[in-house]
């Protein structure tokens, strides 16, 4: 631990996000894991989920509150009297926090109001979404942002190009900090991929079904594939319960039906982290080509399961898209093709094909880049560093 941090008092944070946790924002929950001991977290929220998965201790959940305070705040924010919990304001001075970690950019304006009642400092992470796709369909945001973007004193993000994006918005550069999202590395596994025909080639896609994640583009690309190797493919993920993730469903089945690639096609749906990663050591590619949405949304920084599978010892394809160049060293530690590139991303599995004893140097690359740079808890100890320097500034 920085030496500067265990000379000084233990630095309270209260972290908030409305819901605590969403199975597929595991790197939400490595950021709070794994910080020193020399930081107390206290998570804030209005209900939880998967808790057998993402439990942590100090989770105050407004639904678990008394039915008077709950109610309370519900009907303050309904009325609009008030966009923050109150609940937050009287954890963080119960606990006597210094620092607010809002978690996402509509979070985080939401609780300009809540960080200055309770005298916090506020640090604010944006994730993606909150940058490109909602300031584009909602231009109200652009001015809410300014407001944010005055009272914040850190505004971090996953890489440079989003970094650059926060910017654009209106915020000034000194306040943005790149931060990579970290994973548990020590808990993964190197097991570089070893592929020895006439096996089939396993191939690996997971995410969810929105249409900046590319699905189609990947199958597309191994529809033509096919006709060169024998191909197993795998997709883990499924459609949210909105009509645009529905309609990514459909183009993605349509895919499959228009390169018969029914018999070829595991669709396991929605799957706990544990099972992503037993699947991917029983595949040989991992294939996520990323893109900018038709309404504008974007992966913001990177997916971190790019980062993951590298840590894994698995072939990286994906695109050239925000900062997954950052995450992928094109032609060092992965493949980067160009967004809607399908010619591009069947040329780069042909190279995988063609050459797997090239295989091993890539691998090796790809997972020292991530234990420099995205290591969950050397990360842990950025952020803690951050903090300080926010709360001492």
């Amino acid at each position: 631990m920085n030496a500067q941090l265990l000379d000084k008092a233990k630095i309270t944070v209260i972290h908030t996000f409305p819901v605590w946790l969403p199975q597929t924002q595991t790197w939400m929950y490595n950021q709070v894991r794994y910080l020193p001991d020399e930081v107390e977290n206290h998570i804030v929220c209005e209900r939880t989920e998967n808790l057998e998965q993402f439990w942590l201790p100090n989770i105050h959940s407004l639904e678990d509150a008394p039915k008077w305070r709950y109610f309370w705040d519900k009907g303050l924010r309904k009325l609009r009297l008030r966009r923050h919990l109150g609940w937050l304001v009287e954890i963080a001075q119960q606990k006597g926090a210094t620092i607010l970690h809002s978690h996402f950019g509509m979070t985080g304006w939401a609780n300009i109001e809540a960080a200055n009642q309770a005298r916090l400092k506020h640090a604010v992470t944006f994730y993606g979404l909150d940058v490109n796709y909602l300031p584009n369909q909602d231009p109200r945001w652009r001015t809410r942002y300014q407001k944010l973007f005055a009272h914040a004193d850190l505004i971090l993000c996953e890489g440079s190009h989003m970094a650059q994006c926060i910017v654009k918005l209106g915020c000034p550069a000194h306040k943005v900090k790149v931060h990579h999202l970290g994973v548990s590395v020590k808990a993964i596994a190197f097991q570089p991929r070893v592929w020895n025909p006439p096996e089939p080639l396993r191939v690996l896609i997971s995410a969810t079904f929105t249409e900046k994640k590319g699905i189609p583009y990947a199958l597309e690309a191994l529809g033509q594939l096919q006709y060169q190797v024998p191909l197993q493919i795998t997709i883990i993920g499924d459609a949210r319960n909105v009509p645009s993730s529905q309609a990514e469903k459909q183009a993605i089945l349509a895919t499959i039906e228009k390169y018969n690639l029914q018999s070829k096609v595991r669709l396991l749906g929605y799957q706990p982290h544990k099972v992503l990663f037993e699947e991917a050591y029983q595949h040989h590619i991992f294939l996520s080509p990323s893109i900018t949405a038709s309404h504008g949304d974007t992966e913001g920084g990177a997916p971190v399961s790019l980062i993951e599978m590298a840590a894994t010892g698995m072939p990286l394809i994906s695109t050239t898209h925000c900062d997954i160049p950052e995450v992928i060293l094109n032609g060092i530690t992965g493949l980067l093709a160009e967004e809607r590139d399908v010619a591009g991303l069947v040329a780069h599995l042909q190279q995988l094909v063609n050459y797997p004893e090239q295989w091993y140097a890539m691998l090796q690359a790809g997972r020292k880049h991530i234990e420099a740079e995205y290591d969950a808890e050397k990360q842990g100890v950025r952020l803690a560093e951050l903090y300080l320097n926010i709360k001492s500034g």
